[in-house]
């Protein structure tokens, strides 16, 4: 249902160097780029992760209760994903550990202070 998500940046240098270092720990990879973005994705039939500059103009702002979760297959990457983020400066909104039964999570803040969250089932 979903074919990508945005988020907005002010600085899209830092915020593409950001994620293509934590994406690559998910096996994802850039999969288009423009001027005023970039999308990161696991193949073209699957849903993407993008940064872009607002289209008007405007600073980027994070919104309230919007927030990224991006799967992975295993407790292990979970934690490594998790790290990473926090080692490129994002920083920590919620250790690894299990949320309830088989669900095991990590959240963080980007650069620009977009909330995200790593998961897997099981």
């Amino acid at each position: 249902m979903i074919g990508y998500v945005t988020l907005g940046t002010n600085d899209l240098s830092a915020a593409t160097a950001f994620y293509d270092a934590l994406l690559a720990e998910t096996g994802a990879r850039r999969v288009w780029e423009f001027p005023r973005g970039v999308a990161w994705g696991v193949a073209p039939d699957k849903p993407s992760l993008a940064v872009m500059t607002p289209f008007d103009g405007n600073a980027a702002t994070v919104g309230n209760g919007v927030m990224v979760a991006l799967v992975v297959d295993s407790h292990e990457k979970v934690d490594r994903v998790h790290a990473r983020a926090l080692e490129l400066g994002g920083k920590d909104e919620g250790p690894v550990g299990a949320r309830g039964e088989g669900f095991y999570a990590g959240y963080f803040r980007d650069l620009d202070g977009n909330k995200l969250n790593v998961f897997c089932h099981g």
